[in-house]
């Protein structure tokens, strides 16, 4: 996801895409606990960044 998407978009918008991305960290931070493999391992650290562009999106 690129900050040039997220410009375009209602905060609603923002704020529904936001609570999905943060129920997906929950799911793969459980998996991690677990110690299930993942599919991808850098999948974490996409979803981090995703989730500080969403939030960084709707501060201004």
């Amino acid at each position: 996801m690129k900050s040039k998407e997220l410009k375009g978009k209602s905060s609603e918008e923002l704020e529904t895409q936001l609570l999905e991305l943060q129920k997906e960290l929950i799911k793969i931070n459980t998996q991690v606990a677990t110690g299930t493999t993942l599919k991808s391992p850098g999948q974490a650290g996409l979803v981090k960044k995703n989730i500080a562009r969403l939030m960084s999106q709707l501060k201004k």
